[in-house]
Order: structure tokens, then C-alpha cells, then sequence
């Protein structure tokens, strides 16, 4: 299912104009969602981005935005507590249902785990709620500032870093913890709870994903996210956490089956679909037949190379219909091919005598087939093969001239 982001900014809790964008699947969604992100991060960095994209692949509106003071976010963050956080959800929840409808599912990460958690409380649309490497409580910003309480009396702050960032704590972030009651809202959610935590996680300890766990009443439940680190930024990682939410979050809120994208061996009825991910200039998803996959430019012509480009696309299609064709004839003649491989190349050449191109630099298309054919076949019938992968459907529409129409969707 293809999407599209959209830029989507809201005044945030203290006034200030909060930056956010909206990544929306192709038709109407499966239900809406916000994505709250972690401490220092942005709605743009990898977890935030990749799983709200990875999300509205799957149907889902999801809002990703920066908190007061981050990000493109205005407001300055050193005037912003753990209660502001909370509050900024409060706003961007009150800006979906303005935009689209009320949030179902609210989805975390780190302190934003944190923050959601007790934002659902005040939320009576909200259905499901997931963690992802998240604390029990703001307690523990206060934990990796032990030590500081004088530097903290003398000049009202002290400096936390974080990555390498140095972001300042306020004496008043420090008295708003004590205003938040975790573990009574924990125990008081209400609502089916998701918990994601790397066992290893560095920066935000198992045991504090263990807390959440034995606070939370049913229904609740545990994934561990082994090796993702804290940040959860590999493009793995992110897409298993976003397919691992779809599926949970459906069925947390009821809605099994409901704008679901087709499933692998369905019909082939309908449309392929390409979309930019925002994941590199070139980095686009396929959808097709039910299954999603990535296409992409190399490295070195600025891609990242975490897909096939579209002559690869082209090479396989080639290939694929080269294959299945021979299977075809094979079968229903009943000959002894075992097995069908084919290994297809692509150039540009010069033009020989009297060949005519329409390609810019008048270069021609060559494309070159490796046919292996496997099994007990005798000469004839090997060549008779050879002869019937020219009667590839894709073979023919590469030797014709296509009709093409573009339109503005």
C-alpha cells in the first residue's frame, strides 16, 4: 500500500507552532495513530520516520511531531518539562481529530514511550498503546544526573549528554517529575499495552521495560527487540517493529481484515504502485501482488543501494517471464525439464545498420539471456525451448512499441 507525508504543523501546548508531518496510506486509512518520539530525538530520525512510514504502508495516518523546542518545533526546550511533553500530545491529538479523526493507537519511543503512556489517560479514543525502549517513568533523566544536585541549586540546571548532545535539565523538569505518578498510571491504563525493548539496550535498561511489565494489567505484552540498540535506527530492525505493530494494533482494536493490504498469492487484480519513502533521494517502495519490496540507485550515483533500480526491475521481469514461459510449454508437453535459470544483461551499444532508436544519444537496449535449461533433454528439444522464450509475453512488449499514457492522479 503506497503512501504519502505531508507537512503538518499545530500549535503545541505553550503556543508555539509544533512541526509535524503525516505519513498517509493510498485510500482511506485503517485508523489513526501518533508517534511520539524520544528524548532528544526528532519526528525525522530513523525510528520515528521509519515506523510511521512503515505504519502508513500498512493503512495506518500516523502523526510524527517534534516536541516544543526540538526539531523544527518552536518554543525553547529548557522551558519544558515532562508534564509539557504530555501536553503537547494532548494538542497533537486534538489536531488529528480536527484533521482526520481521533487517535486509536498511540506508539512511543524512549521518554515519548513514557509520555504516551500517561497521555492515554486524558484520551478516550485511544485503544492501544506501544513502547519502544521506554522508561517506567521521567525518573530516570533524573537517575543520569545524580551527583549534580549542587551545580543544579547554583545555576537552576545542569547539562545531560546525551549522544552528543548536550541538552540542559531545569530545576523545574526535575520538581514536574515528582507531579507524575507512573506506576498508578501504569496500573490504570485500561488498554491493551505493547512493550518493545532491546534486553541490551544501553541507555534505558531492561528493567525498566520489567517494571512496565509487572505494573501493567492484561492485556499486555512483551517483544524483545534483540540488537536494535536504543535508537532503534537499522531500516531491519524499524520495519520489523512496524509490521509487528500493524498486526498487534489491529487486533488490539478490532480491526482484523479492515482496509488490509492484499495478501501475498491473492488475485492479481489492480495496479503496481510506486512511492518515495524519504529513506534517500532515490529509495521507493513497490507494492505489487500483495508484497512489498524496495528499489533504489546505487551508491554511487547517490542512491542507497537497498534495492534493485529499474533496469535490474526490468532485467528481472525479463528473466521471471522467461522462466515461467518455458515452464509452461515444458509442462504441457511433458518434457523432462527439471529445472529452468536465466541470467539477464543489460547495455547500451551503437545502433547497427539500419536499427532505429528513440533513446536519448541514439543508444540501443541490448539486453542478453542466459538460458539453462536442467533435465534429461535431447538437442531438439533443448532448442525447441530456446525458441519458446521468444514467446515471452515481456519479450514481445520489449520488441514492440508500448503505448504509454501519463495523467495527473
Amino acid at each position: 500500500m503506497a503512501r504519502v507525508t505531508q507537512d503538518f504543523n499545530f500549535a503545541g501546548s505553550t503556543g508555539a507552532m509544533l512541526a509535524g508531518r503525516i505519513d498517509l496510506p493510498d485510500g482511506r486509512p485503517v485508523a489513526t495513530a501518533i508517534f511520539a518520539h524520544c528524548f532528544t530525538c526528532s519526528k525525522d530520525y530513523h525510528a520515528s520516520a521509519r515506523i510511521s512510514r512503515g505504519l502508513a504502508e500498512r493503512g495506518w495516518a500516523v502523526l510524527r511531531f517534534d516536541f516544543t523546542g526540538l526539531g523544527g518545533s518552536g518554543g525553547q526546550f529548557d522551558e519544558t518539562n515532562f508534564s509539557t511533553n504530555v501536553a503537547d500530545l494532548l494538542s497533537a491529538a486534538a489536531a488529528l481529530t480536527q484533521e482526520i479523526e481521533a487517535p486509536r493507537l498511540l506508539v512511543g519511543h524512549s521518554l515519548g514511550g513514557t509520555a504516551v503512556m500517561r497521555a492515554a489517560t486524558d484520551l478516550p479514543s485511544v485503544g492501544a498503546v506501544v513502547t519502544v525502549n521506554s522508561p517506567s517513568g521521567p525518573h530516570t533523566i533524573l537517575g543520569k544526573i545524580a551527583g549534580k544536585e549542587a551545580e543544579m541549586q547554583r545555576d537552576g540546571r545542569v547539562q545531560l549528554n546525551v549522544g552528543d548532545r548536550e541538552m540542559p535539565i531545569t530545576a523545574d523538569f526535575a520538581a514536574d517529575v515528582a507531579l507524575h505518578d507512573m506506576a498508578s498510571v501504569i496500573g490504570n491504563l485500561g488498554r491493551p499495552l505493547l512493550i518493545l525493548h532491546d534486553p541490551k539496550d544501553p541507555v534505558v535498561p531492561l528493567a525498566e521495560a520489567d517494571r512496565i511489565l509487572s505494573l501493567a494489567k492484561h492485556p499486555k505484552s512483551f517483544v524483545a527487540l534483540d540488537g536494535a540498540g536504543h535508537l532503534v535506527a537499522d531500516q531491519r530492525n524499524t520495519g520489523f517493529v512496524a509490521g509487528l505493530v500493524d498486526g498487534w494494533a489491529r487486533r488490539a482494536l478490532r480491526l482484523d481484515g479492515v482496509n488490509a493490504p492484499k495478501p501475498a498469492g491473492a488475485s492479481h487484480e489492480g495496479p503496481v504502485s510506486v512511492a518515495e519513502t524519504g529513506e534517500g533521494p532515490y529509495h521507493n517502495v513497490v507494492t505489487a501482488a500483495g508484497i512489498r519490496f524496495t528499489a533504489d540507485e546505487p551508491t554511487d550515483v547517490g542512491g542507497t543501494g537497498q534495492g534493485p533500480n529499474p533496469y535490474e526491475l526490468l532485467q528481472a521481469a525479463l528473466g521471471a517471464c522467461t522462466s515461467m514461459t518455458i515452464r509452461m510449454y515444458a509442462n504441457r508437453k511433458n518434457l523432462p525439464l527439471s529445472r529452468v535459470s536465466v541470467v539477464v544483461t543489460h547495455e547500451k551499444r551503437d545502433p547497427l545498420d539500419g536499427e532505429v532508436t528513440e533513446n536519448a544519444g541514439g543508444k540501443v537496449d541490448h539486453f542478453t539471456r542466459a538460458i539453462t535449461l536442467e533435465g534429461n533433454l535431447d538437442e531438439a528439444q533443448r532448442q525447441r525451448l530456446l525458441e519458446i522464450a521468444g514467446n515471452c509475453p515481456v519479450h514481445r512488449t520489449l520488441r514492440s512499441r508500448a503505448s504509454i499514457d501519463s495523467h495527473l492522479a
